[in-house]
C-alpha cells in the first residue's frame, strides 16, 4: 500500500524549501523533451500514415490485399512520456488490418492453457459475395479459370502462408508500397525517406534537407472483436515467432489509459516527469521499461490524482521506486489489464479479461530465486 498522509505534511514544507524546489526543477529540465516539439512531431507522423493510407486505398481498391484502416499512434512517445533523447524518439504507430470484401479473418488461439491467450493466429476464410452486392467475382462459386481471367491473385496467394495471415509477408508488401508511393505523398516535398531493415514492420527514416531526421515505425495489427486489445505483428521479445504467430498486446489500451489520465489530472501533472525520471534511473539496469510503466499506472489508480500536481514529482518518484521494490520482494507485478477493478469504463477489453487472474509480470524471478536475489541488489545499488 502506497501512503499518502505524509502528502498533506509535505505540502507546506515543500513550497519552502528552496533546495527541494531546486531539485525539482534540475529534474524536469533535465528530463523532459520538448512537449510541443512532441506533439508537433506527433502531427507530422499522423498526416504521412493518413496520407500513405490514402494513396493505398486508391492504389488497391480493386486488389485483394488486407483494408488498411485508420492508424492509431501508441509507446510512449504518444502516451507523453518518451525517455528518450529528443532525436532518438520512434513514433510507433499501428495499422489495423481488416479482411477485403470477400474473405473473414478468424482469431484461433496459439497458446496451450486457458484464456485470454497471448499469442494467436489469423486465418484468412473465404466467404461467399454472390449475395452481397459486391462487384467482385465469389471465390466460392466461380471456377478457377474464371477468376484468373478477370482478377488479380487472391489475399490467400499473397501475405499468407497456408491459410493463416502471415506477418512478415505484410511487412514486405507496406515497404514496397511506401517506397513506391512516396512521391505521391505531399511530405515527399520535405523529407526524404529511407526504409529500414525490418522483418515484421516498416521503419522509416524521413531526413529534412536540414539534416533532422524523424524515426516513424508502422506496426501491422488485428483488433480483437471491439475491444483495445489488438493482435500485433511486431514482437517485444529478442527471439521472433513464426511469422504467422502474432502476439497480444495492450499498446492501444495503455494510450487510452493514458488520454484518461491527462483528462482528470490536475494542470502541470507529475506523473509523465515521473515516469520519464524513473526510466532514467533504470537506464542500463535489467529492469524493464515495461515493469516501470505498469508499476505507474497501478500508482495512477491508487494515488488520487490531485495527488500528482508538479510539487508531488519527488515524494511520487519515491512511491514508485518503493512499489517496484515490493514487487520485486514479493516476486510478483501484476499485470494492469488482467482481472483489475479500477479500470476505467471507457478501456473496453475482452470479455475474458474481466475475471481472469492477473498475469504475472516477475514470474521469472518467482521461478528463479537467484535471479530475485540478482535483481535485488541491482535495484538497492540503483
Amino acid at each position: 500500500e502506497v501512503d499518502n498522509s505524509r502528502d498533506s505534511q509535505s505540502e507546506g514544507s515543500e513550497e519552502e524549501n528552496p533546495a527541494e524546489r531546486n531539485m525539482i526543477g534540475f529534474f524536469s529540465r533535465r528530463f523532459q523533451l520538448s512537449v510541443p516539439k512532441l506533439a508537433s512531431r506527433r502531427r507530422v507522423v499522423q498526416e504521412l500514415l493518413g496520407d500513405l493510407l490514402h494513396v493505398s486505398h486508391r492504389l488497391f481498391s480493386d486488389c485483394f490485399f488486407p483494408v488498411l484502416e485508420p492508424v492509431i499512434g501508441v509507446g510512449s512517445a504518444w502516451e507523453g512520456w518518451s525517455p528518450q533523447k529528443e532525436e532518438d524518439v520512434v513514433y510507433c504507430m499501428f495499422v489495423p488490418l481488416k479482411p477485403p470484401p470477400g474473405y473473414a479473418f478468424h482469431l484461433e488461439p496459439n497458446t496451450p492453457g486457458d484464456m485470454p491467450q497471448t499469442s494467436m493466429r489469423v486465418r484468412v476464410e473465404l466467404v461467399c459475395t454472390c449475395t452481397g452486392g459486391q462487384k467482385v467475382l465469389c471465390f466460392l462459386h466461380h471456377s478457377e479459370e474464371e477468376l484468373k481471367r478477370n482478377q488479380v491473385a487472391s489475399l490467400l496467394h499473397t501475405l499468407c502462408t497456408g491459410p493463416y495471415l502471415d506477418a512478415e509477408k505484410i511487412a514486405l508488401w507496406f515497404q514496397t508500397f511506401v517506397i513506391s508511393a512516396w512521391s505521391l505523398v505531399p511530405q515527399s516535398h520535405h523529407y526524404d525517406v529511407q526504409v529500414l531493415p525490418s522483418s515484421r514492420s516498416c521503419k522509416m527514416k524521413l531526413t529534412k534537407a536540414s539534416g533532422r531526421s524523424l524515426f516513424v515505425e508502422t506496426i501491422f495489427s488485428v483488433q480483437q472483436g471491439d475491444s483495445d486489445i489488438f493482435l500485433s505483428s511486431q514482437p517485444t521479445e529478442a527471439r521472433l515467432p513464426p511469422s504467422t504467430t502474432w502476439l497480444e498486446s495492450y499498446a492501444v489500451a495503455e494510450a487510452k489509459f493514458f488520454r484518461h489520465v491527462a483528462r482528470q489530472a490536475p494542470p502541470r501533472s507529475c506523473h509523465l516527469k515521473c515516469l520519464r525520471l524513473c526510466a532514467r534511473l533504470l537506464e542500463g539496469s535489467g529492469f524493464s521499461i515495461y515493469a516501470l510503466k505498469t508499476t505507474v499506472m497501478h500508482l495512477l489508480t491508487l494515488i488520487p490524482l490531485s495527488e500528482w500536481q508538479h510539487g508531488y514529482l519527488l515524494l511520487r518518484v519515491d512511491d514508485t521506486m518503493r512499489y517496484l521494490r515490493c514487487c520485486l520482494e514479493e516476486k510478483r507485478l501484476k499485470h494492469f489489464f488482467f482481472g483489475n477493478e479500477d479500470m476505467p469504463e471507457e478501456i473496453s477489453l475482452p470479455p475474458a479479461f474481466q475475471g481472469a487472474q492477473p498475469l504475472n509480470l516477475f514470474q521469472h524471478l518467482a521461478q528463479d530465486p537467484a535471479a530475485q536475489i540478482e535483481a535485488m541488489q541491482e535495484f538497492d545499488k540503483l
